[in-house]
């Protein structure tokens, strides 16, 4: 067996999701947590989709810079074949992998493994996006996390797109991008026509 359980006697791992809109701290939070885990002398793997390449080819990097080493991936079932004997589990960008996520992290969690995801889990037209609404259905712990809507101050949760590209997967920060409350969101909808 490829995971060793973290604790004797334990009898399976736990999934953790962190989601929430852009610029929300997801990423900040996975690494605060893999950091966690790193100081605490625990075996830990991170992956990333290769895809994500807006701060760096390999390290999964946030918002205000923060880093961690990790191992890009094409698919999922790519990640089983860089686990080597470890207790913690990083994904980050989960809503850019396939739909066989889940049911991964379910084998790593059974295998013994803490696997912790992070991800956006709504499209920018607020539709639940990729594989996390099934990864929240799974999950033993969830996290929200929220920006602030820079129109008027109250929690943001969806991710407004500021281009005009259609495309559900367009790569972007600030340039594309800025987190909105549910009104704020709507507000800017009533006038765009993308989403009609």
């Amino acid at each position: 067996m490829f995971l060793e359980p973290s604790f004797k006697g334990q009898r399976s791992g736990w999934i953790e999701v962190i989601c929430g809109s852009m610029f929300s701290g997801k990423t900040e939070e996975l690494i605060r947590r893999l950091k966690r885990a790193k100081i605490a002398n625990q075996k830990v793997q991170i992956f990333k989709p290769s895809k994500d390449t807006r701060y760096d080819i390999v390290n999964v990097v946030s918002h205000d810079e923060n880093a961690i080493a990790s191992i890009p991936v094409q698919s999922s079932l790519e990640i089983f074949d860089h686990i080597k004997d470890v207790n913690v589990i990083g994904i980050d960008e989960a809503q850019f992998f396939d739909d066989r996520l889940p049911d991964v992290c379910q084998k790593l969690a059974i295998k013994g493994a803490r696997v912790i995801i992070a991800g956006l889990d709504m499209d920018f037209k607020g539709r639940p996006f990729g594989p996390i609404p099934n990864l929240l259905a799974i999950a033993e712990y969830i996290t929200k996390v929220h920006a602030i809507c820079p129109h008027c101050g109250n929690l943001a949760t969806h991710s407004y797109r500021l281009s005009d590209e259609t495309d559900t997967v367009v790569l972007g920060e600030k340039d594309k991008y800025e987190p909105r409350c549910r009104v704020c969101y709507e507000m800017g909808n009533i006038l765009d026509l993308r989403l009609t």
